[in-house]
C-alpha cells in the first residue's frame, strides 16, 4: 500500500474538488481525486449546464458547462490521478496514513480533503396530483439543452436565484416565459431581479401551481392566488421548469470509521479548513463555519487555505509561495 501512498486524497469531483486538484498540483503534492459519478463537474454538469454562473471572478456569462470544461483543462495541466465512478465506502485513520476504500480499490493517503458538496440530491417536486404523468416531457427540473425550449411557451416555477436566472436565460429562446412565485418578493440577486422586472418575462405573483392537466400536446396549468379562497389563473404551456430547490442527502461519511463533527450534514472546520479529525479537511458546500456562504466563489477561496496548510504540515521545509506566478512558469 505504501507504493500507492498519496499526499492528499480529494473526495469529490465538482468544481471545488477540481480546483483543489489543480492547486495541490501547484504545490507538487501527490494527489488522487475520487468522484462517484462517471464524469467530473458535480451539480454544474448534472443540473446547471446551461445556467449562467455569476459569482466566479474574471468570467462574464460563463455557463456551468463552460466552467466545468475550463476547470477540466486546468486540472489536466497537473499530474493528478482522477478516478471516476468510484464511491468512497470507508475511510480509516491509521498511525501514519488513512486507508481509502472505494467500490473499486484500496489506497493510502497522508491527508484527506472532502469536497463532496451537498452530497446526493434530488429536486423538490410540484405538489400536484399526477405530477409523474407530465415529468420529462412537460415538467423538467433543469435546463440541459436550450434548444429544447426554443419557440416554446415556458412556465418557470420558483423564486430563488435559479428561477430568476433561468427565466432570463429562457427568455432569449422561448416564445414566452412566465415566472410563477408564491410571494411578491424574490430571493435572487438584486441586480438579476431588476433585470427580470425589465425583461419580457411575465411575472405572476403571488401564485402557486395547484393543478396540471393535458391539453392536446401541451399542458393547462392552474395557479391559485395566495391568501384567497378560489382566485385562480390558467396558462397553457409547453414546458414547466420547476426550480423549487433540491433535497440534499449528504451521506458521504456514512460507514466511514471516523468521528467527524458535523452540523446539518456539513463538516465543521476551523479557519484552515481542518475538521475535528487531524489530517482531514473540508471545503466548499461540504464545510461549514460561522458566516459561511455556500457559493462557488467561496469554495474556490477555501481551497488554497486547505491545500497550503496540508503542504506546510507534510513538508515544513518548503517555503509557502506568496504569488501563484512563483509556482509555475
Amino acid at each position: 500500500m505504501q507504493d500507492n501512498l498519496y499526499d492528499i486524497t480529494i473526495i469529490g469531483g465538482g468544481p471545488v474538488g477540481m480546483f483543489a486538484g489543480f492547486y495541490a498540483g501547484l504545490r507538487n503534492l501527490r494527489v488522487q481525486l475520487i468522484e462517484s459519478l462517471p464524469e467530473l463537474g458535480g451539480q454544474l454538469n448534472a443540473i446547471y449546464p446551461e445556467k449562467t454562473i455569476l459569482d466566479v471572478a474574471g468570467f462574464t456569462g460563463v455557463t456551468g458547462k463552460q466552467l466545468v470544461e475550463r476547470l477540466a483543462d486546468q486540472l489536466a495541466t497537473m499530474d493528478v490521478d482522477v478516478k471516476l465512478g468510484q464511491a468512497v465506502t470507508n475511510l480509516v485513520k491509521g498511525p501514519d496514513a488513512f486507508k481509502i476504500q472505494t467500490t473499486h480499490e484500496t489506497s493510502a493517503s497522508k491527508t484527506v480533503l472532502i469536497a463532496t458538496g451537498g452530497g446526493s440530491f434530488e429536486p423538490r417536486k410540484l405538489a400536484v396530483d399526477n405530477v409523474e404523468q407530465f415529468e420529462h416531457q412537460h415538467i423538467v427540473y433543469s435546463v440541459q439543452n436550450l434548444a429544447d425550449f426554443k419557440g416554446k411557451t415556458v412556465i418557470v416555477a420558483g423564486g430563488g436565484n435559479s428561477a430568476v436566472d433561468n427565466a432570463l436565460l429562457l427568455s432569449d429562446v422561448a416564445k414566452q416565459v412566465y415566472l410563477i412565485h408564491r410571494r411578491d418578493e424574490f430571493r435572487g440577486m438584486e441586480h438579476m431581479v431588476d433585470q427580470l422586472r425589465a425583461s419580457a418575462v411575465k411575472v405572476v405573483t403571488p401564485y402557486l401551481i395547484k393543478k396540471i392537466s393535458a391539453q392536446a400536446d401541451q399542458v393547462l396549468v392552474t395557479a391559485k392566488k395566495m391568501r384567497t379562497e378560489a382566485e385562480t389563473i390558467e396558462i397553457v404551456a409547453d414546458k414547466i421548469l420547476v426550480n423549487y430547490g433540491f433535497i440534499s442527502s449528504n451521506k458521504v461519511s456514512k460507514g466511514w470509521e471516523l468521528d467527524l463533527d458535523e452540523s446539518h450534514h456539513m463538516f465543521n472546520v476551523d479557519t484552515e479548513m481542518a475538521t475535528s479529525v487531524a489530517g482531514v479537511y473540508a471545503v466548499g458546500d461540504s464545510a461549514t463555519y460561522e458566516g459561511k456562504d455556500t457559493l462557488i466563489a467561496t469554495g474556490f477561496g477555501e481551497v488554497p487555505l486547505a491545500i497550503n496548510q496540508i503542504a506546510n504540515q507534510l513538508y515544513p521545509d518548503r517555503h509557502l509561495p506568496i504569488h501563484s506566478t512563483a509556482l509555475k512558469r
